[in-house]
């Protein structure tokens, strides 16, 4: 008996031990941290730490598809591109297994059909089904992807195949619940000899999965079971847009369910009877035999009304086909049909970008400027379009893969790295994008030189008179390309005719011992062609560049040089017209001649000019204004003047120093050197009068303009026999206060910052 009760007490023990081992080492999902992206816990793993629990992660299935669908998607219609491109994986599937096996695909198709009535919309492929376990695992994992694991098959078993398979994350099915409150799918696999049926609906936590009643040849059927918001997708006519604007480039054809009217001659027995009495009198009436045979029988035109599936997307991609291979004639003809253009692109480059990333694009110059080019209210252009292997994605993204410069280039940019469901996000962060705007800006900017090295100058000027502002904004923007951008801006010039000169032949017209590149900002070509500042110039046979639009200082401002010449505005100060020592000379000896005029000139003009200095650059003029190297020139004061929104306290510290230049040459600068020593009002009016016409001719906006009539009005009145004025202009005469005291002078804001350790002075 005792050794009865041990034996049983044993058989315990190792009962309890065998539990406590099964249970330690229980089998664990790999549960992943999504944050860290590395594996917590390993399957099987037996617990580390006596008295540790392991749990999987629970989900509320229906609220985690409900965020999913909408989040990933933010327009409805994007569910049948979804649902094309599973249909076209399923078709490209079957054909790589007819190529592998050597079997028959037949005709591959995809059809689509709404009813209205009783609220449905059928998606239907003959491609490669599923099986029963392939439906489980495919419709009944969200974020399984059964294309992804295909093409993963594929790689292992060493193929090379060309396909064209679209799917990669798993959750474009799920799409169809955005209109649909119940999907039903019914597949069959080639090798299979039965039709399953998957079913679920909007907020179901399962599926369920059984065996079709309809039997189905192959491929696989979607119906939906629309939602009352969603009806518009059952009409044949939304159907056939959406399938044109998301997938008119998928290689199979893709069939719509549609009805149309179409006009067919049928008899018109009425009219008819009454053309056979008409001519029975007659023929009485002449005494002639009739026959009813010789009436020729009236037709009339009724619409019949005809129901059946039409091929939607005729147009095959352009860009998938080698370069060699398409004419002229059908990149214009693409080019009017995709951007509902009437003119012919001014040029245009095709190219496919291989290795790490791959993309296909065609770039097109438009042959005229948009109407609403230069309005600012005007909705963004949608000159790229993007698709994802064949897929269109989104026409919005053009910022994205284009620098704002160059937003006049239309294309299409079809990519194999990016994925369907793309954002503005992924766009903006992804390192894929970053590499396809390069190369994009890179092929745009060379299919731009090819246009100007073309024998037809006129394109390239035309193109030059569209869109050379947004050339010249690059300049501002883009300092990665300022040199292939130097190359393709134009301008005026003073040796240029009507014609537009380019910097580099600008260079090669050069004087032999010029140093630098000089231009011109100016509101016309006439005005700048009789500027005092050019006079100099012209004389020593220097050109000068002509800026006539208000982007042009800027942009040169901005390149600062070109082949190793400094681009230098002659309205402002220390301009080297490559003198030699013999001018250097006589310039010193000027300024000693006429150091006192210049000392009573700053003198009298005060706060006005930074200081009066005898100039080398001027021909018959008595006198300019220049500014300072690094303060605003005459033409942007202008410009800035102008701004609607423009910062007045900003305005006032850019301002240039005013430097006045005097011509030693002019007989009235003479004058006044002669009559400097004791200079009476009359020279001090004079000099005032000087520095309001150098004003005027340099550009600027006169301050005081009564005070400048008023001194004009003198000349005049002297000029008429009167007596000159010899009192102060208004401005200048010290104003009285109530109490007999002189009023402090207002004080005058010096534009810029003097300073003896400021390195810009």
């Amino acid at each position: 008996a005792r050794q009865n009760q041990l034996k049983m007490l044993s058989s315990r023990r190792a009962v309890a031990s065998g539990a406590a081992h099964a249970l330690a080492s229980r089998k664990i999902k790999t549960v992943v941290n999504a944050s860290r992206n590395r594996t917590v816990y390993s399957a099987a793993a037996p617990p580390e730490t006596e008295g540790e629990e392991k749990f999987e992660y629970q989900a509320e299935v229906s609220r985690l598809m409900d965020l999913i669908v909408n989040s990933l998607y933010s327009s409805k219609e994007i569910f049948l591109r979804e649902l094309v491109s599973n249909a076209s994986d399923a078709l490209d599937k079957l054909r790589f297994e007819n190529l592998t096996s050597g079997g028959s695909a037949g005709e591959l198709e995809i059809t689509i059909q709404g009813d209205k009535d009783s609220k449905t919309l059928v998606i239907q492929d003959n491609g490669v089904g599923m099986t029963h376990d392939d439906l489980v695992d495919a419709l009944g994992t969200i974020a399984k992807s059964g294309t992804a694991s295909f093409m993963e098959k594929m790689k292992s078993n060493g193929s090379d195949s060309d396909t064209n398979l679209i799917g990669q994350f798993g959750v474009g099915f799920y799409s169809a619940f955005l209109v649909a409150e119940k999907v039903t799918v019914m597949t069959k696999n080639k090798n299979s000899d039965k039709t399953w049926q998957w079913e679920s609906s909007m907020g179901a936590s399962g599926y369920v999965v059984r065996e079709a009643e309809e039997e189905l040849d192959q491929g696989t059927k979607i119906v939906l079971q629309l939602k009352e918001d969603a009806l518009e997708f059952a009409e044949s006519s939304r159907l056939c847009q959406l399938v044109k604007t998301y997938s008119e480039f998928i290689s199979f054809p893709i069939k719509v369910y549609s009805e149309k009217q179409e006009p067919k001659q049928v008899p018109d027995a009425e009219a008819t009877a009454k053309a056979i009495e008409e001519a029975k009198k007659k023929a009485e009436e002449a005494g002639e035999e009739f026959k009813e045979d010789s009436v020729e029988q009236v037709m009339k035109t009724e619409f019949e009304t005809i129901k059946g599936f039409e091929v939607q997307n005729e147009n095959k991609p352009l860009w998938v086909r080698a370069p060699r291979e398409v004419e002229e004639e059908e990149y214009g003809a693409f080019f009017k049909m995709t951007f509902k253009e009437f003119m012919d692109p001014a040029a245009h480059t095709h190219f496919n970008v291989e290795g790490d990333i791959e993309f296909r694009s065609i770039l097109f110059v438009p042959g005229m400027a948009p109407f609403d080019q230069n309005d600012m209210n005007a909705a963004k252009p949608k000159n790229i379009k993007l698709f994802v292997k064949r897929v269109f994605i989104s026409d919005e993204f053009g910022e994205e893969l284009l620098p704002r410069y160059l937003s006049f280039i239309k294309g299409v940019v079809d990519s194999s790295d990016l994925p369907l469901n793309v954002s503005r996000e992924i766009l903006q962060e992804g390192r894929v994008v970053r590499v396809m705007k390069r190369r994009l800006i890179a092929k745009s900017l060379a299919m731009l030189k090819d246009l100007a090295k073309d024998e037809d100058a006129t394109k390239y000027n035309l193109f030059h008179e569209n869109f050379g502002r947004n050339l010249k904004l690059g300049l501002i923007e883009d300092k990665d390309n300022m040199k292939e951008l130097s190359e393709l801006i134009r301008f005026s010039s003073s040796q240029s005719g009507d014609s537009l000169t380019s910097l580099a032949d600008y260079v090669k017209r050069m004087k032999e011992n010029q140093k630098q590149i000089y231009f011109l900002a100016a509101s016309s070509k006439e005005g700048a062609a009789k500027s005092p500042f050019i006079e100099g110039l012209l004389k020593r046979g220097l050109e000068v560049l002509y800026l006539l639009e208000p982007i042009d200082e800027v942009a040169l401002t901005n390149l600062q040089e070109y082949d190793g010449y400094k681009l230098v505005d002659i309205s402002k100060e220390e301009v080297d017209l490559g003198e030699d020592e013999d001018e250097k000379k006589e310039k010193e000896e000027k300024e000693k001649e006429y150091e006192s005029l210049t000392k009573m000139m700053t003198e009298i003009l005060g706060d006005k000019v930074e200081k009066v200095v005898v100039s080398t650059r001027l021909g018959e003029s008595p006198c300019i204004l220049t500014t300072s190297k690094f303060g605003w020139s005459a033409n942007m004061e202008r410009i800035m003047r102008a701004q609607a929104m423009g910062d007045t306290k900003s305005y006032e510290y850019m301002k240039g120093r005013k430097i006045m230049e005097i011509n030693p040459s002019s007989p009235i600068i003479s004058y006044l050197n002669e009559n400097c020593a004791s200079p009476d009002q009359a020279v001090k009016n004079q000099v005032e009068l000087l520095f309001d016409t150098a004003m005027l001719t340099s550009g600027f906006i006169i301050e005081e303009p009564a005070d400048f009539a008023t001194r004009i009005f003198s000349m005049m009145n002297m000029s008429a026999g009167g007596v000159p004025s010899t009192e102060k202009p208004k401005s200048e005469t010290k104003e009285t206060s109530s109490t007999g005291k002189d009023e402090a002078k207002p004080v005058t804001v010096d534009p810029e910052v003097l300073d003896e350790g400021d390195p810009w002075k």
